[in-house]
């Protein structure tokens, strides 16, 4: 089959078909999504070796679970043990030794073909196209914030990064009814919000606002956003942590402790809301495509989601 590999550089290659392991599907992907943690990927992140990609929608060709075939499914991307504490709890995507799609110990979606654990496989809405469907990943992990946290209405909200993941948070805590700001660099993307209603403001005029936020979410995929998240959020306040990025960061705690800030890392999260969101039509993450490609031109796909202007760059696999 036709694969993106990264070993020291991503290439499109033939690859061997997938054999899928005792309990698992194989899938036939249809569409996969590039998204921010695939660039740092190809930049060291993990150290992953291998067919990256995580976001994807496909259709079951073989299963222990016959009731799955020729389903289209999108699915969760952590695969845990099964067996350790974690796993017992319902926590597979805290599982020390899980396997991760496309980033960690797992061949991802940038292929004809991959392999995840059956009980993985979400089913997709017979309404939702793939166009929509593949965000459910990415949209699933901005809905994650809200299972961590409760924003009220009367919060304020300042969100930092106008990429794809600022932009679906955005979207979703915006159904809060917080009084909700978007802060980036890019013109283009925060007119895209500013469309949907949302209050936006351009980084290199945006005023730090002396700790005036209640909650503040980075998202911008650059250490910089965590000193703008410091100076402004509340004493008391909460600052959610959704970047990953390569590298260290050094940084002062002490405005953690006297100002008794929390500190929340936020992951992934559950697929059947963000699907249940989309078929609602309370979410379209449509409006972030900026542009589809095929298969075989997956290498410049890869390069046009690096462009600065670019926001979701999606592969059409079939």
């Amino acid at each position: 089959m036709k694969a993106l590999v990264f070993r020291e550089k991503l290439a499109l290659e033939e690859v061997p078909k997938p054999l899928p392991a005792p309990g698992e599907a194989l899938v036939k992907v249809l569409m996969a999504g590039i998204c921010k943690t695939d660039v740092e990927i190809s930049r060291g992140y993990m150290d992953f070796k291998g067919i990256p990609g995580h976001e994807f929608v496909g259709v079951v060709e073989s299963s222990p679970e016959s009731g799955q075939i020729g389903t289209r499914v999108t699915g969760e991307i952590n695969a845990g043990c099964g067996d350790c504490p974690h796993c017992r709890q319902g926590m597979e995507r805290h599982c020390p030794n899980r396997t991760v799609l496309g980033i960690l110990g797992r061949n991802g979606a940038f292929a004809e073909y991959l392999t995840l654990p059956t009980h993985n496989l979400v089913p997709v809405p017979a309404t939702l196209p793939d166009e929509k469907a593949v965000f459910v990943e990415p949209l699933a992990a901005a809905l994650e914030i809200l299972e961590q946290i409760a924003i009220r209405p009367a919060d304020s909200v300042l969100v930092i990064g106008d990429g794809k993941l600022g932009l679906l948070i955005s979207m979703v805590l915006r159904l809060t009814g917080c009084r909700l700001k978007l802060v980036g660099k890019h013109p283009e993307k925060l007119e895209l919000f500013s469309r949907l209603g949302g209050r936006v403001d351009a980084l290199e005029s945006f005023a730090d606002s002396d700790h005036s936020f209640d909650t503040v979410v980075e998202a911008s995929g650059h250490p910089s956003g965590w000193e703008l998240a410091l100076r402004n959020v509340k004493p008391r306040g909460i600052i959610v942590l959704k970047s990953t990025y390569h590298g260290a960061m050094n940084f002062n705690t002490a405005p953690l402790v006297i100002n008794e800030i929390s500190v929340v890392g936020s992951r992934c999260g559950r697929f059947e809301p963000a699907l249940r969101l989309m078929e609602l039509g309370l979410i379209d993450p449509t409006p972030l495509i900026s542009g589809i490609f095929p298969m075989d031109e997956i290498e410049e796909a890869f390069r046009r989601s690096l462009e600065k202007d670019n926001l979701k760059v999606l592969v059409q696999m079939t």
